[in-house]
């Protein structure tokens, strides 16, 4: 795949949105976690995606250069992918969320069905998270609008790059293979020094998840698009259990349990998802969809 360009700015009928926009095909939103923007969605694409799509990665409201106002709710986020998709003339897309980017994903496909034609859910929750909000977080938010504390970290980072990796993937066995992987490795050193760029810039956003999170419910049940569940088993974060809650009340929804994965299972295992989640845009994607069986022959032909 490409890589993604640099960002823009886009004024949408719901407010800015920043985003990175790359690829030739029908379109797939890459949508981030917490503590993300649109480097961490084009990070996510790069993982499990594959050539062959128009990647759209947006900076959530509260992320980097896109404001809170223009989303304070997952119902809101979910009317800015809409909004966005018009700005940029595309009419239907596909979503890959991962994480904290899951709520306004879930709503979009439950609030614009005709605009979504596949749903991937990578780590996310499928309903309130009761467990508190982690300590180093608290810690992380008085850090992180100092001067200099996100250079320092990701100095320390560069100086040990195994030590900041152990925090996700505590066994050194997986880590080591991740590190290693010509194609996981430089990804997830990107996620990993991404988060230290422009900490305070990345707050808001990861404080307005939590409370999204923590007070809003999904009627699953009502989801028509195709819908695609991927999840460690010994997730930390977001417990299985919201997956395999979430496959049970999703018609028709596949899941796709890692087992023994973490929160980053994506590049522990992710020749796994990579190919799950290619099979799965090819299957349902437009183009896809708008080839006909012709009768006498056989043959497939565009329609």
């Amino acid at each position: 795949m490409e890589p993604p360009p640099p960002p823009t700015s886009i004024l949408t009928s719901r407010g800015r949105v920043e985003l990175a926009a790359w690829g030739e095909g029908p379109a797939v939103l890459s949508i981030h976690g917490a503590m993300g923007g649109y480097d961490q969605g084009a990070i996510l694409a790069q993982t499990i995606g594959e050539a062959g799509y128009r990647y759209v990665s947006p900076s959530r409201p509260g992320y980097l250069s896109t404001p809170l106002s223009a989303g304070r709710s997952a119902e809101e986020q979910a009317d800015l992918h809409a909004a966005t998709l018009d700005r940029l003339q595309i009419p239907s897309a596909a979503v890959i969320a991962v994480s904290g980017g899951g709520p306004s994903a879930i709503l979009f496909a439950l609030r614009h069905p005709d605009r979504c034609w596949g749903l991937v859910l990578v780590s996310t929750c499928s309903g309130i998270i009761e467990q508190r909000i982690p300590f180093v977080f608290q810690m992380m938010k008085l850090l992180a609008r100092l001067p200099g504390v996100g250079a320092a970290i990701r100095r320390r980072t560069d100086r040990d790059l195994d030590a900041a990796a152990a925090r996700s993937i505590p066994d050194p066995a997986a880590r080591a293979r991740v590190l290693a992987d010509p194609g996981a490795g430089p990804l997830f050193r990107a996620l990993l020094f991404s988060t230290s760029d422009r900490m305070a810039l990345r707050l808001g956003g990861t404080e307005n998840d939590i409370r999204i999170t923590r007070g809003t419910t999904y009627p699953l049940e009502h989801l028509a698009a195709p819908t695609l569940i991927i999840h460690g088993t010994a997730d930390e974060v977001v417990s299985f259990d919201h997956a395999c809650a979430a496959a049970k009340r999703i018609p028709g929804a596949e899941l796709l349990a890692i087992e023994n994965g973490r929160h980053v299972a994506i590049f522990t295992h992710r020749a796994e998802v990579r190919d799950r989640v290619s099979a799965f845009l090819r299957q349902h994607s437009p183009r896809e969809k708008a080839k006909t069986v012709d009768g006498q022959t056989g043959e497939a032909v565009s329609a």
